[in-house]
């Protein structure tokens, strides 16, 4: 996994938080999608947003940034004149999450939910996923 600067990683926190920002979610929503420790208030966002600060790199933060802006860009791609569209699709009830909103996923799941709603909405990341998978089992019959 690689390593970014200290400045990378503050642009990077800042373009994740603006993301997030777009869907009107709750500070509280931005923290149990970031999976941040519960040390951090809903107050301290102000310093992610500015620069101030920015997010761990950890493999798990790192894999949950990835999933945002994933889905950022393919909600971007597919209501390409419409931020009130992208945020129609993350409050609504859809049939493939048990009639949950993607936003509930997101929220209930973690970063699971985050891969999920990214599968749905990205559909290069998802076929990339499927591949991967046969890959794995073709690889897993050879073997046996």
């Amino acid at each position: 996994m690689s390593q970014f600067s200290t400045e990378e990683m503050q642009a990077l926190t800042q373009a994740v938080v603006r993301h997030m920002d777009e869907w009107n979610i709750s500070g509280e929503e931005m923290l149990l999608i970031l999976g941040l420790d519960s040390e951090v208030r809903p107050r301290h966002l102000a310093m992610y947003r500015n620069g101030d600060k920015a997010f761990p790199q950890t493999p798990e933060m790192l894999n949950r940034i990835e999933h945002i802006v994933g889905i950022a860009d393919a909600l971007r791609t597919t209501f390409p004149f419409s931020s009130q569209m992208r945020v129609l699709w993350l409050r609504k009830p859809h049939r493939r999450f048990q009639r949950r909103t993607p936003l509930a996923v997101m929220l209930e799941e973690g970063a699971d939910g985050l891969m999920k709603i990214r599968i749905e909405v990205d559909c290069a990341y998802g076929y990339a996923i499927n591949d991967a998978l046969h890959a794995a089992s073709q690889a897993g019959k050879a073997a046996a």
